[in-house]
């Protein structure tokens, strides 16, 4: 068995929202230009006793209750993040122990930024196959809201917190993956929490040419490797940057837009989150359905990108 197929989702949303009238009154700026330009309309910052730790922990936990496994039957935890609390224990090893997984299992924490959940997919595919074990939990978490200077009204109007995660199952179901990275800091973080961290900073036209490249060419690659069409596939689940960004490639594409799900009004850019949260809204709201096959697009900070083609269940 060589490929994923994804069994269950989780999520969790942090307890503070900012809507776009409330950054308003931060800086300069407003509802109409902040939509206009992103899509966005709110987002999600953590309170003060939230963290992408905590966050991830609550996703995990929901994601492992609806598969229906027992923590003993998880074969790796792979946590994608960029706004990790500490340095050590990673967020992967926070959960593994919350969860009460097995310490004979592998835990760790990847950074490829906005193409993180699709790296740790990889990550968990590679461990699986060669530890052994049937079941991966794979999750995405942010707390970008600890990154970024208040002040900045081109980064603060964009980005959110939250978490998303994925149970994968090994399965010979259709399966494909991808990654790459271009290696620019055009969008630049520092760490949270850190002496002389700098916050986000981004040069948006460079990361917007980015993104409209590497989308059509990572979905293009993995509907060739499974020998798909477009057609073929229930939804294409893309990181939630920007509505632009994603309206631009369904325009160059000639694509069905009913398939590329958006919640970017409702999140803002969670980076590593994004895809999973998505997944887990669809799952939640009856959108996704069993031997459904979707497509996972990541694009962002490195400059990496990723794509990935699975089956929800069988």
């Amino acid at each position: 068995m060589s490929g994923l197929q994804l069994i269950a989702t989780g999520g969790a949303i942090p307890g503070r929202t900012v809507t776009n009238e409330d950054l308003s009154r931060m800086v300069d700026t407003s509802d109409e230009w902040i939509t206009s330009r992103t899509g966005i309309r709110t987002r999600h910052w953590c309170t003060e006793h939230e963290s992408a730790a905590t966050l991830a922990i609550s996703a995990a936990k929901q994601a492992l209750a609806r598969s229906g496994l027992a923590p003993a039957q998880i074969g790796c935890c792979i946590c994608a993040t960029l706004s990790a609390p500490d340095a050590t224990p990673s967020v992967a090893c926070q959960v593994q122990a919350a969860l009460g997984l097995p310490e004979d299992r592998p835990a760790l924490d990847v950074n490829a930024a906005c193409s993180g959940f699709l790296y740790g997919i990889a990550v968990a595919r590679g461990l699986l196959t060669t530890l052994g074990g049937q079941y991966a939990l794979v999750i995405g978490c942010e707390a970008l809201s600890r990154l970024m200077d208040p002040a900045d009204r081109s980064t603060c109007v964009l980005f959110g917190d939250g978490a998303g995660a994925a149970i994968f199952q090994l399965s010979d179901t259709p399966f494909a993956l991808t990654l790459g990275a271009r290696g620019s800091d055009v969008l630049h973080a520092g760490g949270p929490n850190r002496t002389g961290s700098a916050p986000i900073t981004m040069d948006g036209k460079a990361v917007f040419r980015f993104a409209v490249d590497a989308l059509p060419k990572c979905l293009h690659t993995v509907l060739d490797e499974t020998q798909l069409t477009l057609d073929d596939l229930e939804w294409v689940v893309c990181h939630q940057a920007n509505s632009r960004i994603i309206d631009h490639c369904v325009r160059a594409l000639k694509a069905d837009p009913a398939k590329f799900y958006k919640n970017m009004d409702r999140h803002g850019n969670t980076s590593a989150a994004s895809i999973p949260v998505a997944l887990n809204e669809l799952a939640e709201n009856g959108q996704l359905q069993p031997g459904q096959l979707l497509a996972c697009i990541g694009f962002g900070g490195g400059l990496t990108w990723g794509g990935a083609i699975f089956q929800y269940k069988e």
